[in-house]
């Protein structure tokens, strides 16, 4: 990883809150994701398993967690398992992590070797009544094959038959949903990375550049401040492309009086930033450009101001849609018959915002979290409603990210510019 050391404290709280929530007389086990091929003898780059660096910031493959609350010998409570360093494999793929730099990365002082567990690990399952076995249960994730954590829980169930079997992830969904303070300092740096990215690009954008150029800009500042990269592939949307949710293309020429929606965040310690601007290409809004902006933004300040505990997310975005009905009104978008005559199922603002306005944020961009259940304090979500407009071939989302307290919210990207006034000076200069 290109960023600094992250204080061990993070996985040893994080541990520490889901041993709490296992039941007696249980084991957890969690598994590194696959390193996939991609062509011939080339492989994908490596992404840890989500959750099992959640609890111990390990970013090598062949790596386990295995978890005993119950033990009697408190050093079998935690273990840390890698891969052993293979003299050949560091000299084509580099370091490998030794037992000392496992326990300086999560805080775990029993580390084991990979290939001396099976023995351990058999005498441990029979002493136990519960085994907790964890899978990807993000409600956003496809179809995919089978993954290590599939795999493991088909061949467990078979060795071991008459145990009682429990879900990781049911804890998880919970526990990920709500950051720690320790954890938001992290993100905190993704965010000040993504803040210089953004106010690099202010200086950089004019007629004639292509998308693709600005996202070189976004991955230069990136790799220049310790992140490891892009949090999520970035969005250089111009013109009509801005209407394309996931357009990740990026390979359009930006022309003059057009505007340019930008969706991209720095990851810095596997922590994800997630910011969407949308700013004009020469420098200078349009009066309707910027109506349809200050609108976008309208509704960007007042989803703010009822993100709190308390209510779902389900519940604030059908507050959201109320206000932007209003809004859509004001604009033209919209006319009374159009709100009159609405299907409920599937109502007149969203031919122009047709997705949703907020999500988990943490070590994925669309995080663990529940969208039904109640705000709590700690979670962290992104505010970014959208306005886009296919007769006028334009599209504008506004998104910044915001740390829920027993109080409100908390802005993490206050500090970027987001004003028509602020982006237009800044561009002029």
């Amino acid at each position: 990883m290109k960023n600094l050391p992250l204080n061990p404290q993070i996985f040893i709280e994080n541990r520490k809150r889901f041993l709490n929530k296992m039941e007696k007389n249980s084991i957890a086990i969690f598994n590194s994701n696959d390193v996939y091929t991609s062509n011939g003898d080339a492989l994908y780059p490596f992404k840890q398993n989500s959750d099992l660096y959640w609890l111990t910031g390990i970013e090598q493959e062949e790596t386990m967690l295995i978890l005993m609350p119950s033990n009697p010998d408190p050093s079998l409570r935690e273990i840390l398992v890698l891969i052993r360093p293979d003299e050949m494999t560091e000299k084509w793929n580099g370091h490998q992590l030794t037992m000392n730099e496992g326990k300086e990365i999560s805080g775990i002082k029993n580390v084991r070797w990979l290939d001396t567990i099976d023995a351990s690990l058999q005498t441990w399952v029979n002493s136990v009544d519960t085994i907790y076995l964890n899978t990807n249960e993000n409600d956003r994730k496809s179809k995919t094959p089978p993954t290590r954590d599939y795999r493991y829980a088909e061949m467990m169930k078979q060795l071991y038959p008459l145990h009682n079997y429990k879900r990781s992830a049911v804890i998880l969904k919970e526990l990920r949903a709500i950051k720690t303070p320790k954890e938001i300092e992290v993100m905190k740096v993704a965010v000040d990375i993504t803040e210089k990215a953004f106010r690099r690009l202010l200086g950089f954008i004019r007629p004639g550049v292509m998308e693709y150029e600005i996202e070189a800009e976004i991955q230069h500042t990136f790799l220049s401040n310790r992140s490891s990269g892009p949090a999520y592939s970035s969005i250089i949307a111009s013109g009509d492309n801005a209407r394309i949710l996931h357009y990740v293309d990026n390979n359009n020429e930006c022309k003059d009086g057009e505007v340019i929606l930008m969706d991209f965040g720095a990851e810095y310690g596997r922590y994800c930033a997630d910011l969407s601007r949308t700013v004009p290409v020469n420098g200078k809004f349009t009066k309707r450009q910027k109506t349809v902006y200050n609108a976008c933004l309208h509704l960007h300040k007042y989803e703010a101001s009822i993100l709190k505990p308390g209510l779902s997310i389900e519940q604030i975005t059908e507050k959201v849609a109320d206000e932007a009905t209003e809004v859509f009104l004001k604009i033209g978008l919209l006319k009374k018959s159009d709100v009159k005559n609405e299907d409920p199922n599937n109502r007149a603002y969203r031919k122009y915002l047709y997705h949703g306005v907020s999500h988990h944020l943490g070590i994925d961009v669309h995080d663990l979290g529940t969208r039904t259940g109640p705000i709590k304090e700690g979670m962290v979500f992104t505010i970014e409603p959208g306005i886009y407009i296919e007769e006028e071939q334009m599209g504008f989302r506004i998104e910044n990210n915001f740390w829920v307290t027993k109080n409100g919210n908390i802005d993490l990207m206050k500090n970027i510019p987001i004003t028509v006034e602020e982006i237009e000076s800044l561009m002029k200069k």
